[in-house]
């Protein structure tokens, strides 16, 4: 039976955020500014209306389809009260830069291409209908396009390497479309085909589906293309074949051209601590709608909310807010490493990727991508894997937090009684959560999985909810104000809102484990399990001392004590 546990903390020049409805042991969040006045002042269409633009647009650094986008949010900040100083010497509260690298390999971005059947009256496939069938970096065909045999190899590559004599021909095979393309330019081929759709896509339902893919680059005069094939297509070509030789006839245009990388970094300045700052990243790059045109629209409709509450005098950020859009893992990693002080103040960063999912069309979860806790180690119970999957994790790459709870709560708060669904993940690692982790910087991820349309063509604004969009806005939002403005009473219900999670999980723990032994299992593993939860929670919620802005008084430090004593009552010898 679900209940909601209610703490009321009175707070000098503080308001607080509305009940956890139907939410297990939880408490009253305390926030600076009420999350009802945060919804009412988020715009999903905004949002919406931002995925649309980049949406239409192949997006890959340094491409004119990447740089418009950024175009496009700056344009959003500009209009929001932002100031351009790519200097950093502006005293404004609001200000924004876009900051340029050149580029090591050229800019690529797809024009048009089709694929035929010689003999049939349509292609086989078309751009206008399937984006992504041309592998990225590939080259132009001659105007009008080539003509050649298709020859299928068997699966192993390197058994058909100079069997088949494939000068002038065009090699097909299933396998990553690096690799096919590889051993088809060694052997002289003109181009490659390539079929390679993952299970979780559905590619028997979804026929058309095509996954984008990269070819290596080399130099404009030897690059040759690599095109992408779908189930159907596949099938096809194999039908085809096994009534004879087939001619292919393939028209690419593409562009490959020198150009630079953009970055766009919009900062709302700290008051008390400008030099310390949550970061929020959502990457530009890749073609898709969820991914991540929706990452871009959502933190760009957030950008704009603080902008116009910190102009109303509705927020005061004590601690600086970041937003940053550029090119994924690149742009974040980048941001950590290249100013050393900068990275040492920041406390929190925040990726959204993939956000805005219509889950009924996607059949994707809604998820938070956890720093590395034991579920991460021993995934069992509630916990999942997504079908990303993750590495297997020791001990030593644990990283105890509170950062994981205190975001899962505001979610959890802005999900009570709208239907939204929220789930957690343990740690997998691909987005620009992992430049904060790796930086030893607390790091999580807001995304969707599993997506039957991820990385594919069909990733398109009809899968997109903007009512999803703000959900995470909101609660991403939420979070960061709290963080940053953060003082001693609110840091108290923080405290005793992970604890009541901490309990909540070992209860959780101990009764895996009793099951476990009560099944056969070893007695001392499960004890050391919940042991290492125990320390871990021990080691969360000491860390939660960062939290006030204006640093730990008597207060905070005695929640500490009481919340660690009740940790540590809570676990017994299985």
């Amino acid at each position: 039976m679900k209940r909601t546990i209610l703490i009321i903390l009175p707070i000098l020049f503080l308001q607080t955020i509305r009940l956890f409805a139907q939410i297990p042991v939880q408490t009253i969040p305390v926030q600076t500014i009420p999350v009802q006045t945060i919804r009412s002042y988020f715009n999903e269409q905004n949002a919406y209306q931002t995925v649309a633009f980049v949406e239409q647009r192949w997006r890959l650094a340094g491409n004119n389809g990447f740089n418009e986008s950024i175009g496009y949010v700056e344009k959003i900040l500009k209009e929001a009260g932002f100031i351009r100083d790519d200097e950093g010497r502006s005293a404004a509260t609001l200000t924004y830069r876009i900051e340029k690298r050149p580029m090591k390999r050229p800019a690529w971005e797809p024009v048009d291409a089709q694929l035929w059947i010689v003999g049939e009256a349509a292609p086989l496939l078309s751009f206008s209908t399937n984006r992504n069938m041309l592998a990225i970096y590939s080259a132009s065909t001659p105007e009008g396009g080539v003509t050649a045999e298709l020859i299928e190899s068997g699966n192993d590559m390197k058994k058909d390497t100079g069997v088949k004599d494939l000068k002038g021909k065009i090699l097909m095979a299933d396998g990553d479309i690096g690799g096919v393309y590889a051993n088809a330019a060694r052997q002289g081929a003109i181009g490659a085909l390539s079929y390679s759709m993952p299970g979780y896509t559905q590619p028997e339902k979804y026929r058309h589906s095509i996954q984008f893919s990269n070819i290596g680059y080399t130099d404009s005069l030897t690059q040759r293309w690599g095109i992408l094939l779908s189930y159907d297509a596949r099938e096809r070509l194999k039908a085809a074949l096994a009534r004879g030789p087939v001619q292919l006839k393939v028209i690419t245009k593409t562009k490959i051209y020198p150009s630079e990388e953009l970055t766009i970094v919009a900062d709302v300045k700290g008051a008390v601590k400008p030099e310390e700052r949550f970061v929020f990243s959502a990457h530009v790059q890749e073609p898709g709608a969820n991914d991540n045109a929706t990452g871009v629209g959502t933190l760009a409709e957030m950008a704009r909310v603080t902008a116009r509450l910190v102009q109303e005098g509705k927020l005061k950020p004590q601690r600086t807010l970041t937003f940053l859009w550029g090119d994924e893992i690149v742009s974040t990693r980048r941001y950590i490493k290249e100013d050393s002080i900068r990275a040492r103040g920041i406390k929190w960063g925040l990726s959204l990727d993939m956000v805005g999912e219509d889950t009924k069309k996607t059949g994707g979860t809604f998820l938070i991508e956890k720093m590395p806790d034991p579920s991460a180690i021993w995934t069992r119970g509630n916990d999942k894997h997504s079908e990303w999957g993750g590495s297997p994790l020791s001990e030593a790459d644990l990283f105890p937090h509170y950062f994981n709870d205190v975001l899962l709560n505001r979610c959890r708060a802005e999900a009570a009684g709208t239907g939204w669904v929220v789930k957690t993940n343990p740690f997998e690692g691909g987005s620009d959560h992992t430049p904060f982790l790796q930086a030893k910087i607390p790091g999580l991820l807001m995304w969707h999985f599993t997506d039957v349309f991820y990385h594919t063509d069909a990733d398109r604004l009809d899968k997109v909810s903007s009512a999803t969009m703000r959900h995470v806005g909101v609660s991403a939002l939420s979070t960061a104000y709290l963080l940053t403005t953060a003082n001693s009473r609110a840091t108290v219900g923080l405290i005793r809102d992970v604890t009541r999670n901490a309990l909540e999980r070992l209860q959780n723990e101990t009764a895996i484990g009793k099951a476990n032994i009560k099944g056969g299992g070893d007695a001392d593993k499960e004890n050391h399990i919940l042991g290492v939860w125990r320390d871990w929670y021990l080691k969360a919620v000491e860390l939660m001392s960062d939290i006030p802005v204006i640093g730990v008084d008597a207060n905070v430090k005695a929640e500490i004590a009481a919340s660690r004593k009740k940790i540590l009552k809570a676990i017994h010898r299985l």
